[in-house]
């Protein structure tokens, strides 16, 4: 008989809110399961492209970076959208992450020849600038209204809670193109 495997999601320890706790954990799992899922890859497969303008998997995660301290700063932080710092967490901010691709474009020349190690530290900064701005949020903050007025002008109305989702959704859903342009790039090349 097999042994009896059970999937636990352990909360970081030192949080105020369980419940920030626990949306920092699925991030953390989330992290893990990409480590593990994306090995490290060539530097061919992170800038192939099925077709111009569409994302590689270096732009996702260089992506994944940039927008864990863009809703960190912008979204719990309060900081006003332009002036929101992107150098410090993850090393490289908006604008030389590849995002948005134009419709003809190719992987970004600010990404160009970057080994898969170059992607894993401004993951790891930008997931501990987060981790930062969780620990001290307790549940009260998390339901608290915010506005935030974004670039365009345009108001946006949240709270924690629905920031915290959101980070969630974002990374798993930038995951899962990532494990697709995987699937693709092989079964293109067969």
């Amino acid at each position: 008989m097999p042994p009896f495997e059970r999937d636990v999601l352990p909360l970081p320890r030192g949080d105020r809110s369980r419940e920030a706790a626990s949306f920092m954990a699925q991030l953390d799992r989330l992290s893990e399961n990409l480590a593990h899922q994306v090995p490290r890859l060539a530097v061919r497969e992170l800038e192939w492209q099925p077709a111009p303008g569409t994302n590689t998997i270096g732009v996702l995660l260089a992506h994944m970076a940039v927008v864990g301290v863009w809703w960190t700063e912008s979204g719990l932080r309060g900081q006003p959208v332009a002036e929101v710092d992107f150098r410090g967490a993850p090393g490289f901010g908006a604008g030389n992450d590849g995002t948005p691709l134009g419709p003809r474009d190719g992987h970004p020349a600010a990404l160009r020849g970057r080994p898969h190690a170059f992607y894993r530290t401004p993951l790891a900064r930008s997931r501990a600038h987060l981790r930062d701005a969780v620990r001290g949020l307790t549940d009260r903050d998390l339901a608290r209204p915010r506005r935030r007025v974004r670039r365009d002008g345009a108001t946006h109305h949240d709270d924690a809670r629905w920031l915290l989702f959101h980070l969630v959704e974002h990374f798993a859903g930038h995951f899962g193109q990532i494990l697709l342009l995987r699937h693709a790039r092989r079964a293109l090349r067969r």
